[in-house]
């Protein structure tokens, strides 16, 4: 992720900003992102989920 390094102006500037942004990747990451090696995600791999979720569906956990 690039918010963890001050060369773009993608940093976060303030701790909460960047907790939520790193909460987001790894959402995505587990729910949202099929592997190449697993070829479903790792939330389905484990059992936690039986779908792909979508960006809306992750969007709307925020509300």
């Amino acid at each position: 992720m690039r918010r963890f390094t001050r060369l773009t102006n993608g940093f976060s500037k303030k701790i909460e900003n960047h907790q939520h942004a790193v909460a987001i990747h790894y959402m995505y990451y587990n729910f949202g992102r099929i592997h190449k090696t697993l070829r479903v995600t790792p939330a389905m791999e484990a059992g936690v989920s039986d779908h792909v979720w979508s960006l809306e569906e992750i969007a709307r956990l925020a509300d």
